[in-house]
C-alpha cells in the first residue's frame, strides 16, 4: 500500500451533513483519509459521494460538521485557497488551446515565470506518457489521451490531494481497465493523496488503497478491498459490491439452526452432485439448475434450492465447453461450501 500513516490525515469529516432542503444528501458522515493513499467512495447515484468530493474542493458548503485538510479545518476558505485539485469526468480541457497550453493554463493563473512553467509541463507530461502530444489540440487526442492530459493539468499544479470525480466513465471497458492500472501507478510515482468517486465497483476493489461504501447519504463501511468483499457488514455492501447470494432467516436456520441473514459469494460455492458426501464444516443443500449463463471465462449457474431461494454459482471454465455447461440446465444438483466463508449481516436500518 502507497499510504503511509501519518499523525495527520490528509482529508477529515467530523460528523459532515449536507442538505438540499429536505435532503439529506450527505448525513453526518465522519471518515479520515491517510496522507498518500488512494481512497474511492464507491455508491450508487445519490448515494452521497459526488457530494462528499465536492465539499471536500469547496464547491458545497456543509450543512454542519467540519471538513479538515491536513489538520486544517476548511469549512470557510474558498475552492482556490485549498490545496486540492478536480478532474472530472467530461475532461473540461479548452479546445482552442494545445496540450502544453491546457496543462499549463494553471501555471500561468498562478505567473509561474515561463522557463519553469515550461519545464513543469514536459515533466507532467512525460508523467503520463505523452510528450509527443504537446502540440495537439484535444480534438486530435483519443478519449484516453484527454483523460490523462486532464489528469496532467491537475497534477501540474502539486496539490497535496486530487480529486477525481468518476473521470474513466466516457472510456469503453477495455480502456477503463487500461486507464485504472494507469492511474493506480501514476499515483504511486506522485505519492499524493487521491480521492476517486466511483459506482463502478470494479474501478473501487482495482485501484484502491481503501473504498468507502455509500447509501443514501451515510458510509456502509469502511475497508481495504479484500476486507469490503470478504467481510461485508451490511445486505447492501453484500449486494453492491460484487455478487452476493444473500440467504434469508428461514433458509438459514435450516443450514445453521440460526436465525441470522447471511452473505455467501457465488465463487465460493462448489456444484457436485446429489448426495455426495459433505465434509465436517461445510453446508449443502440441493437444488435444480433453472438457468445457465455461459460468460466466456466464467459461468454463472442459477440454481432452484428445494423448499428456499436461488442461489448463484459461479465456476470457471477450465475444460467446459459453452455446449459442456449449457447442458447442466434442469439438472439436479447438490451445492455445498465452506461455512467459513457465511458472513452474517446486519438488517438494513
Amino acid at each position: 500500500m502507497s499510504a503511509a500513516t501519518h499523525s495527520l490525515p490528509a482529508v477529515r469529516f467530523e460528523n459532515v451533513s449536507r442538505y438540499f432542503g429536505d435532503v439529506r444528501a450527505v448525513d453526518n458522515v465522519s471518515l479520515e483519509i491517510h496522507d498518500g493513499e488512494f481512497f474511492s467512495m464507491l455508491g450508487p447515484s445519490g448515494s452521497g459521494k459526488t457530494t462528499c468530493l465536492r465539499l471536500i474542493a469547496g464547491f458545497e458548503q456543509p450543512t454542519q460538521g467540519s471538513i479538515f485538510l491536513h489538520g486544517t479545518r476548511v469549512n470557510d476558505l474558498p475552492p482556490y485557497e485549498r490545496d486540492v485539485n478536480t478532474v472530472f469526468q467530461d475532461y473540461a480541457l479548452f479546445p482552442h488551446m494545445t496540450v502544453e497550453e491546457n496543462v499549463g493554463y494553471g501555471l500561468m493563473i498562478r505567473k509561474v515565470p515561463k522557463a519553469e512553467r515550461q519545464r513543469r509541463v514536459q515533466e507532467t507530461l512525460e508523467l503520463v506518457r505523452l510528450p509527443q502530444m504537446a502540440k495537439r489540440k484535444p480534438s486530435q487526442l483519443s478519449g484516453g489521451q484527454r483523460q490523462r492530459i486532464a489528469l496532467a493539468r491537475a497534477l501540474v499544479n502539486r496539490p497535496r490531494v486530487l480529486l477525481l470525480d468518476e473521470p474513466l466513465g466516457a472510456l469503453d471497458l477495455k480502456l477503463r481497465q487500461e486507464m485504472q492500472i494507469e492511474l493506480k501507478e501514476i499515483q504511486k510515482r506522485v505519492g499524493i493523496t487521491f480521492v476517486f468517486v466511483t459506482h463502478d465497483q470494479d474501478e473501487a476493489l482495482t485501484m484502491s488503497d481503501r473504498i468507502a461504501v455509500f447509501n443514501a447519504g451515510r458510509i456502509e463501511q469502511i475497508g481495504t478491498p479484500a476486507e469490503v468483499y470478504e467481510h461485508p457488514q451490511s445486505t447492501f455492501v453484500a449486494s453492491f459490491v460484487g455478487t452476493s447470494n444473500l440467504v434469508p432467516s428461514d433458509m438459514a436456520r435450516k443450514l445453521t439452526g440460526q436465525n441470522e441473514t447471511f452473505s455467501i459469494r457465488p465463487e465460493k460455492i462448489r456444484m457436485v452432485e446429489p448426495g455426495a458426501p459433505v465434509q465436517d464444516g461445510w453446508a449443502a443443500v440441493e437444488g435444480t439448475v433453472r438457468e445457465v449463463v455461459y460468460l466466456g471465462m466464467l459461468t454463472r449457474y442459477l440454481v432452484q434450492v428445494d423448499g428456499g431461494s436461488e442461489l448463484t454459482v459461479v465456476r470457471q471454465n477450465l475444460d467446459e465447453t459453452s455446449m459442456d455447461v449449457l447442458s447442466a440446465q434442469g439438472k439436479r444438483v447438490q451445492l455445498t461450501w465452506q461455512r467459513a466463508f457465511d458472513r452474517v449481516l446486519e438488517s438494513p436500518q
